[in-house]
């Protein structure tokens, strides 16, 4: 019997399949030591419940069984009285919830503990809990996104797009526009033109089109359309591929005023007319502002036809320097929306 030398090639690829199954079994093992966690600490919170529920006792009692927990196990983390409380409050918030008992379990303790005690609404609980399982957050990204109110700011959005666009496509197009972009790579002072905002924004488009989304590609800048005689341009013009729609891009470095609805509204007909193909959706507007009033907004949006979003924009950035790079896209954040609206009852909401 003869040994033969694998080649250099065979062996790294050896090497490297190797190390991802080892990496796969200690990531499975790590998942399963979790869940036994997390079921542990859902069975206390309920042995809690059901014992404080059917006798009088105290807070006292609480800490009686932190001490001697403690004694038994002492290399044990996690039996202090404030964790036990949190067991309990855990319990309470999730044990009679069959779909959420199941997704805590798949993240950890000190992510559901953030989760639990920043978010107050189921659906809000769902969307970071599915964000953490999808995406891996540290916990610090996790608390950026809830404090920042990333869900807030990307249902909360201002388009007509229930009114204006077939059902079919109007959630999608709800959760392609944020109500605010911060564009923080551009080296711009606060004190701009809108042809330098424009011309920053072309000159990184990538990081333009990342923070719009990653289903967003680039159709061109001042795009020349005609009517008549008379030659119009619009700022921007971007392409959202999972929506098949054209979306032309308003730049205002002021405040919103009602009066860009009807020029927008201007330019989307021309677009549908000369530009749009038979196999695309209606075509989307949106008005960038550095500011606006809601109320004057929600108003200017109430008799356009076509449909329109009005976002604001800054030049600067809350992301502090070590979660730079660690936080999700806007389409991340819309495709995790996306998954279940339909199970969770959002798409209601919108």
């Amino acid at each position: 019997m003869t040994n033969t030398l694998a080649s250099p090639q065979e062996y790294e690829r050896l090497l490297r399949a190797l190390k991802e199954r080892i990496r796969s079994a200690q990531l499975d093992a790590l998942r399963v030591v979790n869940q036994g966690l997390i079921t542990l600490y859902m069975d206390i919170g309920r042995m809690i419940v059901e014992r404080q529920q059917g006798d009088t006792w105290g807070k006292s009692v609480v800490g009686n069984l932190a001490r001697d927990l403690r004694e038994e196990f002492p290399g044990a983390n996690g039996f202090s009285a404030a964790n036990l409380w949190r067991m309990k409050t855990f319990y309470e918030a999730y044990g009679t919830n069959e779909k959420l008992a199941q997704l805590v379990r798949e993240i950890g303790w000190s992510h559901n503990i953030t989760i639990l005690e920043k978010c107050k609404s189921e659906e809000e609980r769902e969307f970071y809990i599915r964000s953490c399982r999808k995406y891996g957050w540290t916990r610090d990204v996790l608390v950026h996104q809830i404090e920042n109110k990333v869900l807030h700011r990307t249902l909360n959005s201002q388009t007509n797009f229930e009114t204006a666009l077939p059902e079919s496509v109007s959630i999608q197009a709800r959760l392609a526009v944020k109500d605010e972009y911060t564009f923080a790579f551009l080296d711009l002072e606060n004190e701009h033109s809108e042809k330098e905002l424009e011309r920053a924004l072309t000159g990184r488009v990538e990081h333009f089109l990342r923070e719009m989304g990653d289903m967003f590609t680039f159709a061109g800048s001042q795009y020349r359309v005609q009517v008549g005689e008379r030659e119009f341009f619009i700022d921007l013009l971007l392409y959202h591929r999972r929506l098949r729609a054209l979306v032309a891009l308003e730049l205002k470095i002021g405040e919103f005023e009602p009066e860009f609805v009807g020029k927008m509204q201007f330019y989307l007909s021309v677009l549908d007319e000369t530009v749009r193909l038979p196999d695309e959706q209606p075509s989307i507007g949106i008005i960038l502002c550095k500011s606006k009033n809601r109320t004057v907004v929600e108003y200017a949006l109430k008799q356009a036809s076509a449909p329109i979003g009005v976002s604001a924009y800054s030049v600067t950035s809350d992301v502090p320097k070590d979660l730079q790079g660690q936080l999700p896209s806007p389409d991340q954040v819309a495709s995790l929306l996306a998954g279940f609206e339909d199970e969770s009852g959002l798409s209601k909401k919108l």
